[in-house]
């Protein structure tokens, strides 16, 4: 049950925070920044209101999960540190005599409050708005890009995981107390997931036994993370794989297995929209919907930043329509000449190559025609016959009895004249320099943040931690900016 009116709450101890936790502490920063009952207003139908036990603030929740994101640090531990850091107390509405919350509440609170609720937009558009409010965004210009993210199945199986994990505990106990080299379990040298699970637990049992060493912060730590990963590797050895995510390719040779997080900045490093997809899609299809969603969160565009991915004949067409220019060197391998209304094959800029619809990449490619000799030149795609002969989505694509399946596109098509001439003018070669800016902004995702493998398995999830991280950095960003 959630009250409907959150209780103003007294406390002689209250006094503290003003002594404890500076004006100039991040976190006050961010609780003076921005007023977090639109969280309260989202989620109020979530909760039942007559019956149960009285739910925790929802506002108190999110919360939680935001200092997770900013600190990197598992449900256990944010818990534990909000039980005697005070400027976490602070920042969670709690009094300095309250008690904390039960860490597996987070986790319901995800699965039970956050479902179904369309978070990415919803935070990004909040931190947009109090930007454009404080006069941070100025530029009309948007730069897009995509970034990778692991899924939390792959590339390291739940072996390589746990066995990393111990690692880093046995590092940092020893960091204090090198006679724990004599004390710690024989190690598992197989490569047998069942016996790495018994070493793990084991040396969680041993360390756990000696307080001395189990209390230090560092330490528990990671002796947490290490629980968390026994956890999830035992659950994993009967859940089946991340289904949502796909095979994405960063090269030719080289492909991960996750997820693509397709994200619009302004030039003030704000992010405006993102949008979340299978780690096969190309990058090219999203840019109208990350314009849009920019456009609706209060973004004057004029100018669209990108690498090459971007400056498709359909993209070039909805930018001139609205008289926005696209700053992405044309590639004509891009243009595709004149296709098929339902034509869903999408380049795929890193691996230079297509990708069709069931999401399988050529294999290898061919330029059909003379230069300059009556039509155009066209590339040709090869795929791999095997995969469409049984491929689900053969039908009206794959002919049967076919020894090839090809796909063509037109080099050189008059329609990207224009962009071509843009191409060389100062505003083109001045705008390009800022595309820097989203490749050092994914970097602070990834590195800073975790973004680069999911916490959880799901495209839902993987939205949900894009719509907190995302959140996290926009309001760090305009912390530093105001």
């Amino acid at each position: 049950m959630l009250l409907k009116q959150q209780k103003i709450q007294f406390s002689e101890y209250s006094s503290l925070y003003d002594l404890i936790v500076p004006k100039d502490n991040f976190l006050r920063k961010i609780n003076d920044l921005i007023d977090f009952s639109f969280i309260y207003e989202e989620l109020l139908s979530k909760y039942c209101h007559v019956n149960g036990r009285t739910a925790e603030c929802p506002i108190k929740m999110f919360k939680y999960l935001l200092l997770k994101v900013i600190y990197t640090i598992s449900d256990v531990d944010v818990v534990e540190r909000s039980r005697f850091d005070m400027s976490f107390k602070y920042f969670l509405g709690m009094l300095p005599e309250d008690d904390v919350i039960n860490s597996s509440s987070l986790t319901k609170f995800r699965k039970l409050r956050l479902k179904d609720t369309d978070l990415l937009n919803l935070l990004i558009g909040k931190t947009v708005s109090i930007a454009i409010e404080k006069g941070i965004v100025r530029s009309k210009s948007i730069i897009v890009d995509a970034t990778h993210t692991l899924s939390k199945s792959n590339p390291f199986t739940a072996y390589e995981v746990l066995k990393e994990r111990s690692k880093l505990l046995r590092k940092t106990i020893y960091r204090y107390d090198e006679s724990w080299k004599f004390k710690m379990p024989e190690k598992n040298n197989t490569n047998d997931l069942e016996r790495e699970l018994d070493y793990c637990k084991e040396l969680e049992k041993r360390i756990e036994s000696d307080q001395s060493i189990s209390t230090i912060p560092s330490v528990k730590e990671k002796l947490n993370l290490l629980k968390e990963t026994i956890e999830d590797a035992q659950e994993n050895l009967i859940l089946s794989k991340d289904t949502d995510a796909k095979i994405g390719h960063k090269s030719a040779d080289s492909s991960f297995f996750g997820y693509k997080t397709h994200i619009a900045m302004s030039e003030e490093r704000i992010i405006t929209a993102a949008v979340v997809t299978s780690g096969e899609k190309g990058d090219g299809p999203i840019l109208p919907e990350l314009l849009e969603i920019s456009q609706e969160n209060g973004i004057e565009v004029n100018t669209i930043i990108g690498d090459g991915a971007y400056s498709g004949k359909k993209n070039l067409a909805i930018a001139n329509k609205q008289g926005i220019k696209i700053v992405a060197k044309l590639n004509p391998i891009i243009a595709q000449g004149t296709r098929k209304k339902e034509d869903r094959f999408d380049y795929n800029k890193d691996a230079d190559m297509f990708v069709c619809p069931a999401g399988h990449l050529a294999i290898k490619k061919a330029v059909q025609g003379k230069k300059n000799i009556g039509k155009n030149q066209m590339l040709t795609y090869y795929f791999d016959i095997t995969k469409c002969k049984n491929c689900p989505l053969k039908e009206g694509c794959y002919r049967e009895g076919a020894q090839t399946k090809t796909y063509s596109v037109t080099i050189k098509s008059e329609l990207h004249q224009e962009q071509v001439n843009f191409q060389h003018t100062d505003y083109y070669k001045e705008k390009s320099m800022h595309r820097y800016k989203i490749e050092a902004k994914n970097g602070e995702l990834k590195n800073a943040h975790g973004f680069g493998r999911a916490t959880s398995y799901g495209i839902v999830n993987m939205q949900m931690q894009g719509a907190i991280t995302m959140f996290a950095v926009n309001l760090k960003r305009i912390i530093k900016l105001s």
